[in-house]
């Protein structure tokens, strides 16, 4: 992985995304995607998946159904056998060392966050599966707000629990949805390539 450019700063906040951004998981959830999907006879080419990461399950499923006509009744079921599906890769899950190493410096230095659009659950447990929860003073997940990525709500809900003005924090995003959810929320952002 190339070196990740970090703006001179100073910030008062870091906020990180965690899929794909803290944690490489991204290719955890492309599996568990492919497979209910499979299920439903749908197809999600990659590279959508990767441009639609950090927006919540459920309205993933309803953007594949509409466009692909597939007959899903519960929405929030597969939704949620895709999350388990997702938990069940968990013990393959590695951390993203140079965002890691970043995280680590500051940690009690300055507040940090995880903001995403993942499930409480499935987020905890991955934070917790590579030994990290501690670093972070709050974790937003999709719970917490209404309007999820593209929209701020998730980086402002996490700047609002830092106790930091939006624009003294810097993110950390890997999605291009996430980036522009940062720049909606007047901070400045990391982008961090993909690992595979």
């Amino acid at each position: 992985m190339t070196p990740l450019e970090v703006p001179a700063g100073p910030f008062d906040g870091y906020i990180f995304d965690c899929d794909g951004t803290l944690v490489d998981t991204m290719p955890l959830h492309y599996r568990a995607w492919r497979r209910v999907l499979d299920e439903y006879g749908g197809q999600f080419p990659e590279a959508l998946f990767y441009a639609l990461g950090g927006k919540p399950s459920d309205m993933i499923l309803e953007l594949l159904r509409d466009e692909q006509g597939l007959k899903i009744d519960d929405i929030a079921e597969a939704a949620r056998r895709k999350e388990d599906y997702y938990l069940a890769f968990m013990p393959d899950v590695k951390p993203i060392e140079p965002v890691l190493e970043f995280a680590r410096r500051w940690h009690g230095h300055k507040p940090l966050a995880v903001a995403s659009g993942g499930t409480r659950r499935n987020i905890e447990m991955t934070l917790a599966a590579v030994g990290i929860r501690d670093l972070f003073d709050a974790v937003v997940c999709v719970e917490d707000y209404v309007h999820g990525k593209p929209a701020p709500d998730p980086f402002l809900e996490a700047a609002r629990r830092l106790g930091v003005a939006p624009e003294r924090c810097l993110v950390f995003e890997d999605s291009p949805l996430g980036v522009q959810a940062a720049a909606a929320a007047g901070m400045q952002c990391v982008f961090v390539p993909r690992t595979g």
